[in-house]
């Protein structure tokens, strides 16, 4: 039944390699499920509760992805989303959290609307190779400092911005959480150059361990006040899904007198824009890197992949969360050889799990997960192979792609620098025959609009 419905041999797949890639996507995406609580939770909105409709929304959108697409996509309530929803939108603008959450649900309307008519697809299509593999690379670099900055391997400065993690203050709490993360990136190296299936999540697991192991000799010292917690579970189940009605549907309540139409213009446009480009940029990566792009640089199935996006975000809204969106974690499972719906539906049902299991997984740390997500950078910069760097017309915007990703912290800024500065180029020197379709020059107009007004 499952080698009939996911097609796995075709895919040259097995089921054991697509339940192990599920897991692993799972486990370096479980972190949304404590992050996104606290940053909703500073909008005002209740923490179990948007834990569980984080949960929720995960799993119907990672479901929709296998059922509609059949790729090994998974989706979660996105980082950067969330922070805009509750800085900007609800702290900075003054709106509530309901209005804030009106505003994600009409965008996912809107996003079914586009998936329907072949607009964001007509996207995907029209950004060249060249700017497609710099978009994996560049992702590869942004899930690289993300997994840095989790281990707090690297850490701000207020001299150079970032600097690396001094072991001397806070050794036992800090310290030894980055020094744990550094020999889990080891650990996890050792497995995948002996080709153990599974490397990436037994690392996390062993990291795990050993950080359990240092916290019961005291080697580990938790210090909430540095955000370093205690890795060893102190309950397994929960059974209370009854704080979710705190955020489901809540949407409907709001004060809709207080809505100013321009600012939901603006808001919703912003969501829209942001939603749009992550989910592009994530699935040109991730499929990039699976080899799962056809000569033409198109990927193929995917309507059904955008109309999951769409639906869950909208989902999402409804149960009470912030854009639900394709995660570039999702390339965990891919490196571990994930290639169907199966290693995305093994996702989904752990989140299922995950509500009731939700103490233990919200113990596993953030330096246990950050050197699966290092690995998995250097897995994905790979892709700058596939750049002709001695054809500076393509190799100048693949490079300001590439770099834009991590320094701005943004997997959208990075495609919009490389679309704007592609047409410039191929405009400025007379070769654009061939090279820049029309919707290129429309994508260039709307993000250099997007940096004047937004």
């Amino acid at each position: 039944m499952l080698e009939k419905f996911f097609k796995l041999k075709e895919n040259n797949t097995t089921i054991k390699t697509e339940i192990m890639a599920g897991i692993t996507t799972f486990m370096t995406m479980a972190y949304i499920l404590a992050v996104n609580p606290s940053i909703l939770g500073d909008a005002g909105m209740d923490k179990q509760a948007v834990l569980l409709a984080t949960a929720f929304a995960s799993f119907i959108g990672t479901a929709l992805m296998a059922l509609l697409a059949n790729y090994p996509f998974a989706l979660a309530p996105g980082m950067g989303l969330n922070a805009y929803f509750a800085y900007t939108v609800v702290l900075g603008y003054g709106y509530s959290w309901q209005i804030a959450l009106l505003a994600v649900f009409i965008e996912g309307l809107i996003f079914i609307v586009l998936s329907v008519t072949n607009v964001r697809e007509a996207i995907f299509n029209a950004i060249p190779l060249t700017l497609k593999a710099a978009v994996s690379a560049g992702i590869g670099l942004f899930i690289a400092f993300i997994g840095l900055q989790n281990a707090k391997l690297v850490v701000d400065s207020g001299a150079t911005l970032v600097t690396y993690q001094n072991f001397h203050d806070n050794f036992k709490s800090v310290g030894m959480g980055a020094l744990l993360a550094l020999i889990g990136v080891l650990i996890t190296g050792i497995l995948l150059i002996k080709k153990v299936k599974g490397g990436i999540l037994f690392g996390i697991i062993i990291t795990w361990i050993l950080g359990i192991i240092c916290e019961l000799t005291k080697l580990y010292v938790p210090n909430p006040d540095l955000k370093m917690y205690s890795v060893i579970p102190s309950a397994f189940v929960s059974l209370d899904l009854g704080a979710i009605s705190k955020t489901a549907g809540q949407m409907f309540t709001a004060d809709f007198g207080a809505i100013k139409v321009l600012d939901m213009v603006v808001i919703v446009f912003a969501f829209l824009f942001v939603d749009i480009f992550d989910t592009l940029g994530t699935l040109i990566g991730v499929s990039s890197k699976a080899n799962m792009l056809d000569e033409n640089g198109k990927l193929p199935r995917i309507k059904g992949a955008l109309m999951a996006d769409a639906v869950a975000t909208s989902a999402g809204a409804l149960l009470g969360t912030s854009t639900t969106t394709t995660f570039v974690e999702s390339a965990s499972g891919v490196t571990e050889g994930g290639r169907t719906g199966l290693t995305a539906i093994t996702t989904g049902f752990l989140f299922l799990l995950a509500v009731i299991f939700s103490p233990l997984f919200l113990t596993i740390p953030s330096f246990a997960t950050a050197p699966a997500l290092i690995i998995v950078g250097f897995y994905m910069i790979a892709s700058v192979a596939k750049i002709d760097w001695e054809n500076m017309l393509e190799a100048i915007p693949a490079f300001l792609c590439i770099i834009a990703m991590p320094l701005m912290y943004s997997i959208s800024e990075g495609i919009a620098i490389g679309v704007i500065s592609w047409t410039i180029l191929h405009v400025c020197t007379g070769k654009t025959k061939g090279k820049v379709s029309i919707l290129m020059y429309i994508l260039t107009v709307l993000f250099v609009l997007k940096y004047v007004f937004l």
